[in-house]
């Protein structure tokens, strides 16, 4: 009987209207485009707008997309893991509210959170599901507004991220095609550089808390990147190695959209050229969870059935990792 993996067999993506460019930031804040553009490769970044919008009404439009392209309907979906850092609501999870919006009435779910990882974190999550015959359909979505965390007067954080969201189907395939292989990181320690300092149950939401703006992204740049930079790479030749890949068989490198230097660093270190490299960070900036998932969707039409594809992110926490698939379509 042949190995079962987890194969992507549906990509769709979702990303707001609004267009925040560098050149508005420079009336926002103390920065000019050259300076943002030489030090992260971003050019601009979407923004949702609009009263009582969260990270939920971009994956219902990601998520309706993919079923249409897939000609399912949303009651075949048996799981949902929804991986963000930006939910809807504290609880309940913004998977159970996206199965409401969607019709997904036979799905149970549940939310990730592992910063910028968290979409390789539940990949490899919800193929465990699929390889063990649990279930046949299952959702992977990626997505953060994380506009709605952002203080616009810092200009260390402001001009990196953007609001967007993609999701993945994920079924068996018997083929050889699928998730083959993942590596993933966490290393706790790394927290005290970036975090959001309130609004958990360490430190609760108070008048106090509002007041001093600590419900926002906080950043020590130079040490995140210094971090990113290095273990990105790393295991992004880790994963290689350990599959005896060479980088004449790797025809795409999917890295999370994070800064161009630590993508550079990264294709790098695995000997992968740039026509290999998927970059769409100097149009959507940082969405964390949605950066893999919105670069697949770009690029979908120019992937081929049995293409290497090795996926590699950074973030907070600190979490980083490595994923090895085959393209399944």
């Amino acid at each position: 009987m042949s190995k079962v993996h987890a194969a992507i067999t549906a990509v769709q993506g979702y990303v707001p209207d609004y267009v925040l460019t560098n050149k508005e930031l420079e009336s926002i804040v103390d920065t000019t485009d050259e300076w943002i553009t030489s030090r992260t490769g971003i050019k601009e970044r979407r923004i949702l707008k609009g009263e009582g919008l969260g990270i939920s009404d971009m994956a219902v439009h990601a998520v309706n997309g993919l079923l249409k392209k897939r000609g399912i309907t949303a009651d075949e979906i048996e799981l949902i893991i929804f991986c963000t850092t930006t939910p809807d609501l504290q609880f309940p999870a913004s998977a159970n509210i996206l199965a409401d919006k969607i019709g997904a009435v036979n799905a149970w779910g549940y939310d990730l959170q592992a910063a910028c990882s968290g979409f390789i974190f539940g990949l490899t999550t919800a193929s465990q599901f699929i390889e063990s015959g649990r279930h046949k359909k299952v959702l992977v979505v990626g997505g953060d507004k994380m506009s709605s965390i952002i203080n616009y007067q810092d200009r260390s954080t402001c001009i990196i991220f953007g609001d967007g969201c993609g999701a993945v189907l994920l079924e068996p395939n018997e083929e050889g095609n699928g998730i083959i292989d993942a590596v993933l990181r966490t290393d706790g320690s790394g927290r005290q550089y970036l975090h959001q300092k309130a609004g958990g149950s360490v430190k609760p939401a108070s008048i106090e808390t509002v007041t001093n703006n600590e419900h926002v992204v906080y950043q020590e740049g130079q040490a995140v990147f210094k971090f990113a930079v290095t273990n990105m790479a790393n295991v992004a030749a880790e994963i290689m190695e350990r599959n005896n890949l060479t980088a004449d068989q790797v025809n795409w490198l999917v890295p999370h959209q994070a800064n161009k230097r630590i993508i550079d660093a990264t294709a790098s270190r695995m000997g992968v050229g740039a026509d290999k490299v998927m970059i769409n960070i100097e149009r959507y900036g940082n969405t964390t969870n949605g950066t893999i998932p919105l670069c697949l969707w770009e690029w979908e039409s120019q992937l081929k059935k049995g293409d290497t594809l090795i996926l590699a992110a950074f973030g907070g926490g600190f979490t980083w990792g490595s994923v090895y698939l085959k393209w399944a379509y």
